[in-house]
């Protein structure tokens, strides 16, 4: 097993296998229920919306690469109780300026959430669809 994976050992009808996790899979699944279950839901309409993306472990988070450019990031906040997730091009992105936000970022403007509730899909998606263009 490389560097770049974690592991952890299961039992699966008696018998103990060791499973391997990506660093980003590994990061998420560590997170307290609330951020995870966030970060899996957003990760999963970002797969769908970009089935070609990957998911990468970048600057200590889980960033997605679209076309094997960064494309956002989800980065969760335990101190303010949410999970961002950032857009790379976010300054360029011209609708939905009012859900975005930027604070104090160059390039970088994201969609915040502090419960799966919080997500409205219709927004989230038009983000992702215009982010993709750019």
């Amino acid at each position: 097993i490389g560097s770049s994976y974690y592991g952890f050992f299961v039992v699966f009808d008696g018998s103990k296998r060791f499973v391997t996790m990506k660093p980003a899979e590994a990061y998420i699944f560590n997170q307290p229920h609330l951020y995870q279950s966030i970060m899996l839901h957003l990760l999963q309409v970002i797969q769908q919306q970009l089935p070609e993306s990957e998911v990468l472990f970048k600057w200590g988070i889980p960033y997605v690469y679209y076309k094997k450019k960064p494309f956002c990031y989800l980065a969760p906040n335990h101190k303010k109780g949410f999970v961002d997730l950032g857009f790379a091009k976010g300054f360029q992105l011209q609708h939905n300026q009012s859900h975005l936000i930027g604070e104090k970022r160059n390039t970088v403007k994201s969609l915040r959430y502090f419960n799966l509730e919080d997500i409205n899909h219709d927004i989230l998606l038009a983000v992702i669809a215009e982010a993709k263009t750019l």
